[in-house]
């Protein structure tokens, strides 16, 4: 039976891992995708197939990634970041990015169609337009935030793969509701898939509840 004080440490290590993951794919996805919509470069749209077929990238195979990439014999094993939550929020902005970054191109592009030929014939000089374009773009970006967001939260492969399940040191919230299960413990997995969609809901009512007073 888990006890109050777990089941805390649980919830606080799941917003952590998923939070830190979700700034870390952010800070990397939305430039990425960003530059990709807007700058016409050789090979453009073979980057974008790239990211759009990473966006749906199966979680478990990020996880193996990661996995052999923090193991022993891998290269970053040395660091000792294995079933450890640094390695788990590693491993969940792996997931992050592609899906920020493929989200944040769809926005881009289509504002910038709109948008191109509109500010040129206006004055505006390209750095202009890109900025028009990005605060046009700001709700779609914010949308790609939100989703990466719910896929790190709701996460359970990558995280178990990288973090081990380890009781009081990387389990979280998805990982701790499919142990209650396989052990039968259904009241206690209802109780921790509940917290889930709490927590969920709050983060997305407040997400919103800014983007409505357009504070994004």
């Amino acid at each position: 039976m888990t006890d109050f004080s777990e089941i805390l440490q649980i919830v606080g290590l799941s917003i952590l891992v998923s939070g830190t993951s979700t700034l870390i794919g952010s800070v990397v996805g939305v430039p990425l995708g960003v530059l990709v919509a807007l700058r016409k470069f050789r090979g453009r749209n073979f980057v974008r197939t790239v990211a759009f077929t990473f966006y749906g990238f199966p979680p478990v195979l990020a996880g193996l990634l990661v996995f052999l990439i923090l193991s022993r014999g891998g290269p970053l094993g040395v660091l000792g970041f294995l079933f450890t939550p640094i390695g788990m929020i590693l491993a969940q902005s792996v997931i992050v990015m592609p899906i920020v970054m493929g989200i944040t191109i769809s926005a881009m592009m289509t504002v910038e169609k709109r948008l191109h030929d509109t500010s040129l014939a206006l004055g505006a000089n390209e750095r202009q337009w890109r900025t028009t374009a990005l605060h046009d773009a700001r709700v779609g970006v914010f949308t790609a935030v939100m989703v990466g967001f719910g896929r790190a939260i709701s996460e359970v492969g990558t995280v178990l793969i990288v973090g081990g399940n380890i009781r009081g040191q990387t389990r979280v919230l998805t990982t701790a509701i499919v142990l209650e299960i396989s052990q039968a413990h259904y009241v206690e997995a209802t109780i921790f898939g509940i917290i889930l969609f709490v927590i969920a809901f709050a983060v997305f009512a407040f997400l919103q509840r800014l983007q409505a007073k357009g504070v994004v």
